[in-house]
């Protein structure tokens, strides 16, 4: 009788390991594909992004992105059966310690890099992945990025073509004579640069040119010869949390001319620091910020509209330019590994050759002669309305 039970309890076992290997039968193409596409070596990128201090309003939400970009493609099955890894690198917006992130991913053979946030630490890493021929897609505006460069391309818009936008409003309405802030860092420096040598191209008079360094807390003292000028317009021109601190302390001030900043605005805790001193500034930027007030045959809308909703309901948080500078740095290298080889020449080339390119800066078009891919038309004037980013034409 023992014999029999203990048959019969076999048999059990047997029936349920039976129904089990059915069942796993059944999922096996899809898990097969996971453990292929998890035991497979990973495509390396790297990233730098200024993810603490400073500037961490442009790097945080740079590495979130990013994050969120890998979750997803690996859930796909990655890039032709390789899981994606992207290892960021913080660098805090400080030029040496991005010089040691972009040092360290070279030695980890990364086959490209996105990043950094900062226009300063983009122009320090630069000739090092000249030398090293690598791919670089820089999330930073400066044009003078990839002026002369074979490796070095970048998704922001360029601030020489932001300074345009500006300018063409401010002559449109009558305006003749501007006021420049313009904060010390690179960004600020350049930005500077720009603007006092197209204000001729434009008939406009530099009535006054204050500067400020970034982690100031006050501009009331810029600001008070600012107002003394009497300017038409005033163009704070910096990525630095400060600029929200220039628009507070121009309402205190009771400063009448229109303030323009830059695209380094883009971004809701700007808007939020400043308060309802942000009320009716103007600022050309990307049109992520204004996604749902674009047209629906704008050929940005689907993407910059279903982006915007994946993040913010991820991370409970506004979408910002910055992230999307992000994104279009990244989707350009996985798009690159996709469609060519995951090597370093390969996508570069592909890069440089890449038209047609729906991001979220705009539509892109490289070439040799352009490693940005964007024209002036690419930026929407946009403005503070009710505590909300919109189009200044709505």
């Amino acid at each position: 009788m023992r014999y029999v039970k203990s048959f019969a309890w076999l048999m059990a076992i047997a029936l349920v390991a039976t129904l089990g290997a059915g069942a796993f039968a059944q999922d096996a193409p899809e898990a097969e594909a996971k453990a292929a596409t998890a035991a497979a070596d990973p495509i390396k990128i790297g990233a730098v992004f200024a993810i603490t201090g400073k500037a961490a309003w442009l790097g945080a939400p740079e590495a979130n992105v990013v994050k969120m970009m890998v979750e997803d493609i690996n859930a796909k099955g990655g890039i032709h059966g390789r899981p994606v890894e992207v290892i960021v690198k913080d660098d805090q917006a400080d030029e040496t310690a991005s010089r040691n992130a972009v040092g360290e991913l070279l030695r980890e053979n990364v086959v490209a890099i996105v990043g950094p946030s900062t226009s300063g630490c983009s122009m320090a890493v630069a000739p090092m992945c000249e030398e090293e021929g690598v791919p670089l897609v820089s999330c930073a505006a400066l044009a003078k990025i990839v002026e002369g460069r074979e490796w070095v391309f970048k998704t922001p818009q360029r601030d020489d073509h932001v300074v345009e936008r500006i300018y063409d409003y401010v002559k449109e309405k009558g305006m003749t004579k501007v006021a420049l802030m313009s904060s010390t860092d690179g960004f600020g420096a350049g930005g500077r640069a720009t603007l006092q040598a197209k204000a001729p191209e434009y008939g406009l008079e530099i009535v006054a040119d204050e500067t400020y360094d970034p982690k100031d807390t006050d501009m009331t003292a810029q600001l008070t010869k600012i107002k003394a000028a009497a300017p038409d317009a005033i163009v704070n021109w910096t990525i630095a949390p400060a600029q929200s601190i220039v628009l507070k302390n121009a309402k205190q001030l009771g400063v009448e001319a229109q303030i323009f900043q830059s695209h380094g605005f883009g971004n809701y805790q700007y808007l939020a620091a400043a308060g309802d001193a942000a009320e009716g500034v103007i600022f050309p930027a990307g049109r992520i910020l204004a996604a749902k007030d674009l047209p629906d045959d704008n050929p940005q809308k689907a993407l910059l509209v279903d982006l915007t909703e994946k993040y913010e309901a991820k991370y409970n948080d506004k979408m910002s330019t910055f992230a999307g500078h992000a994104y279009d740095a990244l989707q350009l290298v996985f798009e690159a590994c996709q469609n060519k080889e995951p090597d370093r020449q390969d996508i570069r080339d592909y890069i440089e050759e890449r038209q047609g390119f729906v991001g979220t800066g705009g539509v892109f078009n490289f070439s040799p002669e352009d490693h940005t891919g964007l024209q002036k038309d690419s930026l929407e004037m946009l403005t503070v309305k009710d505590g909300q980013f919109t189009t200044l034409a709505k």
